[in-house]
């Protein structure tokens, strides 16, 4: 059997599989840097089942775990879909051929921007950041925001310092925009961070964000 007509069994097969255990699910596809679940981004509606990484429906995922197996039809989607599911919305992070599609579900709604560089130098009116000294870089995009396993301690360390919070972000790439780090993130809970280290891989953006603190 050739590898394009197993790939076409395995197609036909998640199809079947979707449509007995899946539910309808509407595959968007961004386009720029905003809204990536805006309604003109709708190519596609299509059933789709998700699972454990290990492929078993038998448990759900526990804590801290972002990473789920796909089932369907996987003909018309490609890396960096976004699925969404009533209010449940995962994003394709890979889709290699005759393999299981890996998916990543998100659970916060983020948004990225750039402080800029002071305009003049020596005395100014105020050094920090403002909305007029920023620049947008990503807006309103569902990603996986999850606290990492190890905490940041204050550069002072004093007995009385907290530590602060780290977060794991899996996002996927956008065309035209570079994370770097320095950049600042934002959430629908209103929360704010830094990113401390970036890494663009195949599978999209993984974030180290630093939580702001007041």
């Amino acid at each position: 059997m050739t590898a394009h007509k197993l790939e076409d069994r395995i197609r036909w097969g998640m199809n079947v599989a979707a449509r007995a255990t899946g539910a309808v699910t509407s595959a968007y596809r961004p386009h720029g840097a905003e809204n990536p679940l805006a309604p003109e981004n709708r190519f596609l509606r299509l059933h789709a089942a998700f699972c454990g990484i290990d492929g078993r429906f038998g448990r759900p995922n526990g804590y801290g775990n972002a990473l789920w197996r796909g089932i369907f039809d996987a003909a018309y989607t490609q890396p960096g879909d976004y699925l969404a599911q009533q209010e449940v919305v995962w994003f394709i992070a890979a889709q290699p051929r005759l393999l299981p599609t890996l998916c990543v579900r998100t659970n916060r709604i983020i948004s990225f921007t750039r402080p800029g560089a002071q305009a003049t130098t020596g005395v100014n009116s105020y050094g920090g950041i403002t909305s007029a000294n920023v620049t947008l870089l990503m807006s309103n995009w569902p990603a996986s925001v999850l606290a990492a396993t190890r905490e940041a301690r204050p550069l002072a360390n004093l007995p009385g310092d907290t530590a602060v919070s780290l977060w794991t972000v899996l996002l996927p790439s956008c065309a035209g925009v570079v994370l770097r780090t320095a950049d600042l993130m934002s959430d629908d809970l209103g929360r704010s961070g830094v990113v401390a280290t970036t890494e663009l891989t195949d599978l999209g953006w993984r974030l180290a964000v630093k939580q702001a603190t007041t």
